[in-house]
Formats: structure tokens, sequence, C-alpha cells
């Protein structure tokens, strides 16, 4: 008898753990649910529809009330990779698709900072293809890295030869305080331009962190000691 109940309970477990996993399609909203797999072409993204959000890969879901949640491994993630989930609301017009952060502490007054900004290309009870179309804060970034470009070639434009003839200075401003990092430069460059393009980048870097809410660690960047030329490229040594 105790058998015949543990059966019972092991079969119940079994099918209740399937029915929680099962794959619910909203015919009337197809964007519900949880999208996996992306495939990357250019600023386009195809997911596959999947039951759950998997442990290790970006996905999102989406809930008919709303809210959003993101697997992801952050902006900028480098192996080994460690996901973790961002929550947000999500707002569906006509063919595009925005999704919101939800937290509350990173406001442009009364409007939630726009996460992402898709144009829905094609949806199927099985795939859904995004077109990504750039937020104002990714704009704004790639325009911060453009300038960075312009610093990094102007320091490795010289080629590095006899180090009492480089020098280097702190550049960018980390959202929790201090120097993002430092960059080597040549006295035989214009350094005034230079260090001008350090000034302007970094102040720049300082409103984008306070407009856009941006988050950092609160580490204090070391400053180097020396400038080393190794095989013609200057390198900072600690």
């Amino acid at each position: 008898m105790k058998l015949n109940t543990l059966f019972l309970l092991l079969i119940t477990s079994i099918f209740f753990s399937c029915e929680s996993n099962e794959m619910i399609i909203d015919p009337d909203n197809l964007l519900l649910g949880t999208w996996a797999e992306p495939f990357y072409e250019g600023e386009t993204i195809t997911f596959k529809r999947e039951s759950s959000l998997p442990n290790d890969a970006r996905s999102f879901t989406f809930k008919e009330n709303g809210l959003f949640t993101e697997r992801t491994s952050g902006f900028c993630g480098t192996p080994p990779l460690s996901f973790f989930d961002q929550l947000g609301t999500w707002v569906l017009t006509e063919n595009y698709l925005k999704i919101y952060d939800q937290n509350t502490m990173i406001h442009i007054g009364t409007q939630p900072i726009l996460r992402y900004n898709y144009r829905i290309i094609d949806i199927s009870e099985n795939s859904l293809t995004l077109q990504r179309e750039l937020t104002e804060q990714e704009k704004e970034h790639r325009n911060l890295m453009a300038l960075f470009d312009e610093i990094q070639n102007l320091s490795y434009a010289t080629s590095c030869i006899d180090a009492a003839n480089w020098e280097f200075t702190a550049y960018g401003a980390k959202a929790c305080g201090g120097a993002q990092g430092y960059i080597a430069y040549s006295k035989n460059i214009n350094v005034e331009e230079f260090l001008n393009k350090i000034e302007i980048y970094t102040l720049s870097e300082k409103e984008f962190n306070i407009k856009w809410g941006v988050f950092s660690d609160c580490s204090i960047t070391a400053p180097p000691v020396a400038v080393a030329c190794i095989n013609g490229y200057p390198t900072l040594t600690y």
C-alpha cells in the first residue's frame, strides 16, 4: 500500500513538473513567452521560442502584465560568462517593441530609461526576428567610443623608441568616482591637443554616467609608475 502511494506521488510530481514547463502560446499575442537561442546578423536578432529561460544563454521573457526579464551576461561580458536576470517593462506600439529598465532609481524626470528599441521583422509561434534600433543612450555611448578611438590613435601614432620621451595621464570617469584608467603619450605629438581631448572625454563620460544612471565598481585604479617601450609600443608599468 505504501509503495503504491509513493508510486502515485512520483507520477503526479512528474506530471506537474512537465506541465509547468509546457510551452503555452497565446494566438492573440505571439510575443508572450520565452525567447532564446539568439542568432545575430548585423542589427537583426532571431530567437526561438522556449518553455523557460536557459541558465547560461541570453534570452527574453515577455509577460502579459507588461513585465520583462532578460537573462544576460552584461553589456561587455567576457569569458567565463556569468549570467543574471535584469527586470524591465515592455510596450508594443504597432511593429515597434520598446523595453525599459524597471529599476526605479534610474529615471530621467518621470520617464523610465529606454534599454532597447526593436522593430519586429517577423513573429510566429516558433520564432521571433527583431531589428535593433539604437537608443539615445547607445548613440551617445558610440560617440564617446569614437572620441576614445581618436585618443588611442594619437597615443599609438608614434613608435615608442625612447621611454624618456613618453608620459602618461589619467582618462575617463567611473560612475563611482575616479579615473577609468591611464594612457601613454609621446612628448613629440601635439600634447596640448591630446590632453584637451582627454579632458573632453573625461567630462563627457562623467555627464553620460549622471544622465543615464550608469553604475560601476568602486575600486580605485592605481596609477602606473612609468612607461616602457616594448616592440615599439608604449607599455605602462606598475
